[in-house]
């Protein structure tokens, strides 16, 4: 039989490790887990940084992809004849609100016409209709919001660049803001207040 309680007086859990020999696991107490939390919140505070969540600029509103193989004649060419009727009947009421990228998945070639004439119709009721993948499409919309972001509240501040979240935020965004605060920030660093990897430093 194993022990397998916790030690009020040591403060030591005891469990069986993987390898048959025992193992000590400290029990470490709340009230210094709260504290350590509380340093570390306060030094952020004091260090003077500036928190960037990219994650903040993302577009609401579904992402949905168009593949025009779908239009194509056994999957080979597209017949204009077929692809307008097709155009004219479509309820293209369905894609309001959503952002749209056109593709063809197919090896076949596709006349630009036909993309421009998908692009009409699919104008006036999504939010956004773009040429490419869904990558292609994520990576437009952030250059977008970067684009109309006002940032001179930053200017001379130590900015952060938050890492990792909840919501994916392509590459290309993070390249586009480290372009765009160079000569704006003082410094600019990745990650979180409390860890940080230095990209920028002004030299003044």
């Amino acid at each position: 039989m194993y022990p397998e309680e916790l030690n009020s007086t040591s403060g030591f859990f005891f469990e069986p490790a993987f390898t048959n020999h025992w193992s000590v696991l400290l029990s470490k107490p709340a009230g210094n887990e709260m504290q350590i939390q509380e340093n570390i919140v306060n030094k952020v505070a004091q260090s003077g940084l500036v928190s960037f969540d990219l994650a903040d600029l993302y577009p609401e509103g579904e992402r949905i992809l168009y593949d025009i193989k779908d239009n194509l004649f056994h999957g080979l060419m597209l017949r204009e004849k077929d692809f307008r009727e097709f155009v004219k009947e479509h309820d293209w009421s369905l894609y309001i609100g959503k952002h749209v990228a056109i593709i063809c998945s197919a090896d076949a070639i596709v006349p630009t016409w036909a993309y421009m004439l998908l692009s009409a119709k699919l104008a006036p009721y999504a939010a956004s209709v773009t040429f490419g993948d869904l990558e292609t499409l994520e990576t437009l919309l952030f250059q977008q919001a970067l684009n109309r972001l006002d940032l001179e509240k930053y200017r001379d501040q130590r900015v952060v660049v938050k890492g990792c979240g909840d919501i994916a935020v392509p590459v290309s965004a993070f390249v586009q803001i480290s372009s765009k605060l160079i000569g704006i920030a003082k410094s600019i660093m990745y990650g979180e207040p409390c860890s940080t990897v230095p990209i920028y430093k002004r030299k003044d």
